[in-house]
């Protein structure tokens, strides 16, 4: 039997664990012109919800145009007009009518146009002779989506990296644009928190008030608990309610860990699994990443080294300034303290959870965590 624990893309709703109340926030936002911004850490399951969500669009015959782009590679303008260009004729070629139209418009652009000889998807190079081509060129693309015979949902993936573009415009450029369609939604989905409310809830930027925002938790635990020994049950094996609860907490329910390790411990082919088949996966997955976190520890100072070791065996802290900590974990000073938190933040080592009484900090890797406590506790 196929394994039913899927760690990347999307294939249908009897491998996708929960999201209901999500999926339906969406689903009431069509077929009319709606604007969301989901935010959630990266591999939380942001792409599979929205994956989802088309999915459901299509079974429920909603006449509405998809489109999905991930612009986290684009590091300019031209990037995002690439990656969006290319993103349409990948999901809709030329043989279908949508393409077509969108392959006529686009030669009008003179572009370059080439074929990926690996995957076979179209690439597309266009020269620009001025700056105010490039934005005319983005105003071109959208406002060809807002004239389709149908609405298009537009998502756009890691969102917030528009912000690394050079010239500092492009949110202004791209609200200008967008604040003018009415048959184009959007979903503007990131993984950087703090980026993302700024950019929408800032009074002071472009975007502010023009969205509602969506946030993605993990998984609620009975509905993964549910998930992982039915897909068992399915294939003819048992796995014990302890072993189950071993698999959240140990991935603190993140989604893509959780389907990591639910994957390994399925490929195991136990008829039968308890807390030990789950702790032999979980030792194989941290062996066969170790030469990847020896690659980190080169990466960073020992300084660095010793703080992501202490958040690993602390789990989780809140006071990063606090004595005990730094003492026993021989940090330094409380500026100290903060300056490596800093810069583990800006690597995406560390991710920050706000909350409503406090803040608290954990690292991004969850199985990282885990090879750290175990090799340094």
């Amino acid at each position: 039997m196929e394994n039913p624990f899927l760690t990347t893309g999307y294939k249908n709703p009897a491998l996708f664990c929960d999201r209901e109340k999500e999926l339906a926030e969406l689903m009431q936002s069509v077929p009319g012109p709606s604007r969301v911004t989901l935010i959630a850490h990266r591999r939380m399951g942001k792409t599979g919800l929205i994956m989802r969500f088309f999915d459901e669009l299509k079974r429920q015959s909603v006449d509405v145009t998809t489109l999905y782009v991930d612009i986290f590679a684009t590091r300019s303008l031209d990037d995002f007009i690439k990656a969006l260009s290319e993103t349409v004729l990948a999901t809709y070629p030329e043989t279908t009518s949508f393409g077509h139209r969108f392959m006529n418009f686009i030669k009008t652009l003179r572009p370059v146009m080439s074929f990926d000889p690996i995957t076979g998807t179209p690439e597309i190079s266009i020269n620009y002779q001025t700056e105010s081509e490039k934005t005319q060129t983005l105003r071109g693309i959208l406002e060809f989506l807002e004239k389709q015979d149908k609405p298009v949902i537009l998502a756009i993936d890691e969102f917030q990296q528009i912000r690394e573009y050079p010239g500092q415009t492009m949110e202004a450029q791209l609200r200008t644009i967008i604040q003018h369609l009415h048959n184009v939604s959007f979903i503007f989905c990131g993984s950087k928190k703090h980026m993302m409310v700024d950019i929408f809830s800032n009074p002071g930027n472009p975007f502010y008030a023009s969205t509602a925002f969506m946030f993605l938790d993990p998984i609620a635990e009975e509905s993964y608990k549910e998930f992982i020994a039915r897909k068992f049950a399915e294939a003819g094996r048992t796995i014990t309610p302890e072993a189950v609860e071993f698999i959240l907490k140990w991935t603190r329910r993140h989604t893509y860990y959780t389907q990591s390790l639910a994957h390994a411990v399925f490929n195991l082919g136990h008829k039968e699994t308890d807390v030990g088949e789950v702790r032999e996966a979980c030792a194989s997955i941290l062996k066969a990443n170790e030469g990847l976190y020896f690659q980190y520890r080169e990466m960073l100072t020992s300084a660095q080294w010793n703080f992501l070791i202490a958040v690993a065996c602390e789990n989780e802290v809140t006071q990063i300034t606090a004595a005990e900590f730094l003492v026993k974990y021989k940090i330094g000073s409380a500026s100290t303290s903060r300056r490596i938190l800093r810069s583990l933040l800006d690597k995406e080592l560390l991710v920050e959870n706000t909350g409503l009484r406090s803040t608290s900090y954990t690292l991004y890797d969850v199985f990282l965590l885990r090879w750290l406590e175990t090799t340094y506790r």
